[in-house]
């Protein structure tokens, strides 16, 4: 199982200088790491393992805002009925992390990566360092840069029992 210090490790090669903060507290939900670190809901990164046709997605998610089905439907142009958030067993394999712990980087399986676009909004936001009480700032164009990810507009803002949902876990 991976953890921060191979979170650690790849920001050491590819982004020097930016530390993986391990906490007393629980970040495993977006609220949680906001309140842990001090910043806006939205300047959290939820990273949201999705299967596109049995393939996995990674997905970087604002943490006052949540993927939207129809718009990740019409983004791969597929059905969305042929689009589902992976359990958690899945995640973990895939990523080599637990859910509420999934950093957006140094996974067990490459992983193609979509990039919510709203979370240009802060010049800093905050990822998942590998644990459920792990959390490392990063700025906006350093996550596109060393994620390789495509930044698109597939989100809504989060209101709870709003139809189209399509992300089950709340954390980063």
């Amino acid at each position: 199982m991976r953890g921060p210090e191979t979170v650690q490790a790849f920001l050491d090669q590819h982004l020097p200088g930016v530390a993986v903060r391990v906490l007393p507290q629980r970040t495993a939900t977006a609220p949680e790491a906001a309140a842990a670190v001090g910043c806006p809901l939205g300047a959290i990164v939820k990273s949201l393992l999705f299967l596109a046709d049995g393939a996995p997605r990674l997905l970087l998610v604002s943490g006052d805002r949540r993927a939207d089905a129809r718009r990740l439907a019409a983004l791969w142009g597929i059905s969305r009925k042929r689009i589902r958030i992976a359990d958690p067993e899945t995640v973990r394999r895939v990523t080599g992390y637990t859910v509420g712990g999934v950093p957006p980087i140094a996974h067990a399986t490459a992983l193609p990566v979509w990039i919510d676009a709203a979370l240009a909004r802060y010049p800093v936001v905050w990822a998942a360092g590998g644990a459920p009480n792990a959390l490392f700032p990063i700025a906006f164009d350093d996550l596109v840069r060393i994620t390789e990810g495509t930044v698109a507009d597939f989100t809504v803002e989060d209101r709870p029992g709003a139809e189209g949902a399509a992300d089950a876990h709340p954390g980063p």
